[in-house]
């Protein structure tokens, strides 16, 4: 019996058969390749964005600092542009290590200052990072208590009894956690009170546009008062809106951050002090 030759369609790869796949694989090749080279020459630096008090106008409670990648012309590049494709690779490791670094640093040099770091649950087993935290730790003592370390809830998730392992260790080290995005995915509430993290983050998806939505009041009012029972301090995230602000404060959060108070800056106060200190 003869076989009937091959369609020609078979023998087409996938990839040209699905442009919109095609484009999506290439983007990320570019991406990742963009990083790996910004990663290899230290091309990267921290944008510092302030928390503000709800209960104190004008008052810094501590900033957060957010990861940025420059690229060969020097161009910043946000963390969300990229984030996405790296996350589950060493080079997502990579750049924790690098963030936390920029961010100990940044501590050792501002003794008055408290920030923020993002991390990836994931680099609670990488030895580089850990490396990094326990000798930063071991330089200065101090930088401890003025440390926060936020982990995504879905990161969170991944490995949940390696961070509550961890934890707790540095809790007793005097470093605080926060729970990023919170609301964003589906913690179980169990998890949520065998973490026992310090600060959560109330995920922007409820927060924008709070003052003229009343579903997104009830629900916020609700994450507000789990924080609450937890003993955890509260921050609403992308408050962009005078009238959200006002909301909030009024509802009882302790603290706001977004676009409203400021974005994020290469330039914070400190670095702005010592230029015109140096000038």
């Amino acid at each position: 019996m003869t076989t009937a030759p091959k369609s020609p369609t078979t023998e087409v790869p996938g990839w040209l058969r699905d442009p919109l796949s095609a484009a999506i694989a290439g983007r990320d090749r570019n991406v990742i390749a963009m990083v790996r080279n910004a990663v290899a020459s230290r091309n990267v630096v921290l944008a510092y964005q302030p928390v503000m008090r709800a209960d104190t106008p004008g008052a810094v409670a501590f900033y957060e600092g957010l990861l940025r990648v420059l690229d060969g012309t020097g161009r910043v590049i946000p963390a969300a542009e990229f984030i996405g494709a790296v996350e589950q690779t060493e080079l997502g490791r990579q750049l924790d290590c690098l963030s936390l670094r920029l961010g100990l640093e940044t501590l050792a040099a501002q003794p008055q200052l408290r920030l923020s770091i993002n991390m990836s649950a994931r680099s609670i087993g990488y030895p580089h990072w850990l490396t990094t935290l326990k000798r930063g730790l071991a330089d200065d003592p101090s930088i401890g208590e003025r440390l926060i370390l936020e982990i995504t809830e879905g990161s969170a998730m991944l490995v949940p009894d390696l961070v509550q392992v961890f934890m707790s260790d540095m809790q007793n080290r005097g470093i605080a956690f926060a729970l990023d995005d919170f609301g964003s995915g589906y913690t179980s509430f169990r998890y949520l009170r065998d973490f026992l993290f310090d600060v959560i983050k109330i995920d922007g998806q409820f927060i924008r546009g709070v003052a003229a939505s009343p579903d997104n009041q009830v629900l916020t009012e609700a994450l507000i008062s789990i924080a609450r029972h937890f003993e955890m301090f509260t921050v609403a995230e992308s408050v962009e809106l005078a009238a959200d602000a006002e909301f909030l404060a009024g509802i009882g959060i302790d603290c706001m951050q977004g676009y409203f108070f400021g974005a994020p800056t290469l330039h914070p106060p400190w670095t702005l002090a010592e230029e015109r200190a140096a000038g």
